[in-house]
């Protein structure tokens, strides 16, 4: 087999995903690796792949991963908050991650049979220090994520010691340099085009600037050498090296995190993108699991609203604009009123999907009159590839009065396209298509299409919707712990699309 080397960057918090990725890499589809190679946070994953931990393993500590167990403020006492060497300190995650919940053992880790090197920052030396997991130490990991100004460094023999994200996010020249054929990278870093205010974000962004050109710079010289040696040169490295990439905007702040649903969100929107890299590229998945069974009705807590939504959508019309205009010409109205249930909460918080079930009525000349929607998927808040971007999906199967499959498809576009955030059009705003035919994902086109329109929650409606929130199975602390989760992803999700007006 082909030498293979794991490059585990950096990503702070985002490296969840991360570990979502390991669990199908290594588990899932058995995937094994001769070297891997970890930078900032992504040390944190190569400790626990070295001390033999199973990629499932790894991706389960980060869901449940308490963001508030490591909060720990470096205050000596009043007053001397701004003549201390770093805001935090990482004594409770010491304590509560590092031994407690993610129980790294160093003499596992250092005599483990699976290759690591981890880079560290020796500030006193200004230089990086490659030690393998031979060679370390809790001390040493824990340097590896100690960023300036958040985090004191680490004295470790007489030197100073901080994270290496400003001499490398990734160290694919150690890959390299120990003969790689293969490297299988995952880059969580943002590389988008958005300047945002507050001296927090622009901390992040000096990051991000140093390691995605540092990365992207590596890897673009192998892509180089790749051709090169296909044209029948001898390439800068003298081999060709598969590169093997998955990259991914995660909606996950690097530091801050306050919800348990988002970091596990995090994790299965790694494991997801991994299942669909491992198909792209043929890679197959032999360990994956099977669906789960479903559950005992009464076994798990539910939660369902019912919302109405009105509007117009006219025949023949090409944009919706002009099908809401065409359709209130000729009086073609749409109405649905929509009950929509996660029969699971726990679940449906941290699918990246969010996929619930919809049943309800559509009221339109169009369908023959009111008809039942007799079944559906709705996406509450998904990410498009820009997790600044959401989007709330509608499928609808209904039949025609004459007995005829339709499907009402409909998206609510939740972006910050505007000087001012437009929260309420964006959230009641249902940009709608109806199609022939009972069809699922992809298989709608301009064929199929008989109408297109705008439909809309009104005021009156939205506040009846309010009133029909329903938490049902389990104790009532879990029905109203679930309840508060629901409102915490709603909004946490809406401060993702619309948190860059915040100078945070």
């Amino acid at each position: 087999m082909p030498k293979r080397s794991l490059i585990l960057a950096g990503g702070g918090l985002k490296v969840g995903f991360q570990a979502g990725v390991l669990q199908v890499w290594l588990d899932e589809a058995g995937l094994t690796f001769d070297h891997a190679d970890g930078a900032s946070g992504g040390c944190l994953n190569l400790s626990m792949y070295c001390q033999g931990m199973t990629g499932t393993k790894i991706a389960d500590h980060w869901r449940d991963y308490d963001p508030f167990l490591p909060l720990d403020l470096n205050l000596d006492g009043p007053g001397q908050f701004a003549h201390q060497q770093s805001y935090f300190t990482y004594d409770n995650f010491r304590v509560n991650i590092l031994r407690g919940k993610w129980g790294l053992d160093w003499n596992k880790i250092r005599a483990g049979n699976r290759l690591g090197t981890f880079n560290l920052c020796n500030f006193s030396k200004k230089q990086l220090e490659v030690v393998t997991n031979a060679e370390m130490s809790e001390d040493k990991l824990v340097s590896a994520v100690s960023l300036p100004m958040w985090f004191p460094p680490v004295k470790i023999n007489g030197d100073l010691y901080i994270d290496a994200v400003y001499l490398s996010d990734a160290n694919v020249e150690e890959a390299i340099r120990r003969g790689a054929e293969e490297i299988w990278a995952i880059w969580t870093v943002s590389t988008r085009d958005e300047w945002r205010p507050g001296f927090v974000s622009q901390y992040f962004h000096i990051i991000e600037t140093v390691a995605d050109a540092n990365f992207f710079a590596i890897w673009r010289r192998l892509e180089r050498n790749n051709a090169a040696i296909d044209a029948g040169q001898p390439g800068e490295f003298g081999r060709k090296i598969a590169l093997r990439l998955i990259q991914a905007e995660v909606p996950i702040h690097y530091l801050f995190n306050f919800s348990r649903d988002r970091m596990a969100e995090a994790v299965n929107q790694g494991v997801e993108a991994a299942r669909a890299f491992c198909r792209a590229n043929n890679i197959p998945l032999p360990n994956a699991p099977a669906a789960p069974a479903p559950a005992a009705p009464g076994a798990t807590t539910s939660l369902q609203f019912t919302e109405t939504m009105r509007g117009f959508i006219g025949a023949g019309a090409g944009d919706y604009r002009g099908g809401e205009e065409a359709g209130r010409a000729a009086n073609t109205k749409l109405d649905v009123t929509l009950t929509i249930k996660a029969a699971d909460v726990n679940a449906f918080l941290v699918d990246p999907n969010h996929a619930a079930a919809v049943t309800g009525t559509a009221d339109s000349p169009l369908l023959g009159g009111r008809v039942a929607v007799t079944g559906g998927i709705f996406n509450l808040l998904v990410n498009n590839a820009d997790p600044r971007q959401k989007e709330m999906r509608y499928r609808l199967f209904v039949k025609h009065a004459n007995g005829a499959d339709f499907t009402i498809i409909g998206t609510k576009m939740i972006m910050n396209d505007r000087s001012q955030p437009e929260i309420w059009d964006d959230t009641t705003t249902l940009f709608t298509r109806l199609h022939a035919g009972h069809l699922d994902a992809g298989q709608e086109n301009l064929a199929n299409q008989k109408a297109v329109g705008i439909i809309h929650i009104q005021l009156l409606d939205f506040l009846a919707q309010m009133t029909t929130f329903r938490v049902e199975g389990g104790p009532m602390p879990a029905r109203l712990q679930a309840m508060m989760r629901f409102g915490e992803l709603f909004l946490g999700k809406l401060l993702e699309a619309y948190g860059a007006l915040l100078p945070i």
